[in-house]
């Protein structure tokens, strides 16, 4: 209608409301039950594989802790492992050795202060060693079923690209999101916008073309042609091999 204005974009994001909305409907109706793929069987040892998923892939940590769980289970396992007996089954990931010695000494609060349990309270989790904001938002959104969204670089880039939280820090991206995103998308907001970024809003190359919110994304540049992506692609080498395993 003549003279009407345009919807205002949420606080903090370039989207309005109800596109918002439609943007995790749209995820929602790919995937209703987004899980991590990080591999774990109880919330310690869940810990543990998000603690050791710094700078690594799920793919390499889930390769890395199917050793080491059959081993060790618990905290009282891993202090008895010690850093040298949790090094041998963690070497292929990066920054094995101060992984060790912090998977030992968490081990070691948790049965002193805790009781052996990982606790469900965000402070108490933050001030365990090799644990930040990031981990402590995964293990209570998913050990726990709290609506915290924690921002990697999969989240922090999809946010930036979509228009739906752009920010210059996780912490901003994370801010925008706890305001705009519906209650009831929050508890699975954190996953699906992992693996949005993770499959699909990749880094180098998004591939637009199959992207369930191509329509919202704000994102200037997609491309929505699966064959002018692949005719842009280069040459196989071992480079692309190489980036594609840190994404």
């Amino acid at each position: 209608m003549a003279g009407s204005k345009a919807p205002r974009p949420a606080p903090g994001s370039r989207l309005t409301g109800k596109e918002i909305t439609r943007f995790f409907e749209a995820l929602a109706a790919a995937d209703p039950e987004p899980r991590t793929e990080l591999r774990y069987r109880d919330p310690f040892t869940l810990l543990v594989a998000v603690v050791l998923s710094a700078q690594a892939t799920d793919v390499g940590v889930n390769r890395a802790t199917a050793e080491l769980f059959a081993h060790a289970r618990t905290p009282e396992d891993f202090l008895r492992l010690g850093e040298e007996g949790i090094r041998r089954y963690i070497r292929s990931l990066g920054l094995y050795r101060n992984k060790a010695k912090n998977l030992v000494a968490l081990s070691r609060i948790l049965l002193e202060r805790h009781g052996g349990r990982v606790p469900h309270d965000r402070e108490a989790l933050e001030r365990l060693p090799g644990v930040g904001r990031k981990t402590a938002n995964v293990v209570l959104n998913e050990a726990f079923g709290e609506p915290t969204i924690a921002v990697d670089t999969h989240v922090f880039r999809v946010c930036n690209r979509t228009g739906l939280a752009p920010g210059r820090t996780p912490r901003e991206v994370e801010a925008t999101l706890q305001r705009v995103v519906p209650d009831r998308f929050r508890r699975g907001a954190h996953h699906w916008l992992i693996l949005l970024g993770r499959y699909i809003c990749k880094a180098r190359r998004p591939e637009c073309w199959r992207c369930p919110v191509r329509e919202i994304c704000r994102y200037p540049d997609k491309e929505l042609s699966a064959d002018r992506t692949a005719r842009a692609r280069p040459k196989a080498s071992a480079a692309p091999r190489r980036a594609a395993a840190r994404s």
